[in-house]
């Protein structure tokens, strides 16, 4: 899939985890095997398989990863809750490594903190296959209004 066949940030409203896992194709995230498991605009869960190549040089998932996962998550969310009323983008990410991970299957979930005209913040809480939390984080979006 090309960068043209990209959704319309608009349209993340609409999207179901099936297709924003395909539209992701090709991007960072696919990179990473994140596969969306729930969109909404309410709440976005997704999930990864932990794989050698994400790891840092000690053996264990880098932390580059989780604030990839948590910005995505948050950002899609936010899309999804701003609608066609413009786009939003990640202003600040603040990620927190609570558990070390070495292999096996990752998940994350997105919710709300506050959704204002200007900005968003959201929580991001990831875990792993034992419902750990492994890492945390919150994203401040902007909203961007479309041009009239």
């Amino acid at each position: 899939m090309t960068q043209r066949d990209q959704p319309d940030v608009r349209s993340l409203a609409d999207m179901t985890p099936e297709l924003m896992t395909r539209y992701s194709e090709g991007t960072f995230t696919d990179l990473i095997g994140l596969k969306y498991t729930a969109l909404g605009p309410d709440r976005v869960a997704a999930e990864w398989v932990v794989s050698p190549q994400q790891h840092q040089p000690a053996g264990i998932v880098n932390g580059g990863v989780y604030c990839t996962v948590i910005e995505t998550l948050a950002s899609v969310g936010g899309g999804a809750w701003f609608g066609e009323r413009g786009t939003v983008v990640g202003v600040n990410n603040n990620t927190d490594f609570l558990r070390a991970v070495r292999e096996g299957t990752l998940r994350g979930e997105a919710t709300p903190v506050h959704r204002g005209r200007l900005q968003q913040l959201w929580q991001v809480v990831i875990t792993d296959e034992d419902d750990r939390v492994v890492a945390r984080g919150q994203v401040r979006l902007q909203n961007l209004a479309a041009a009239q």
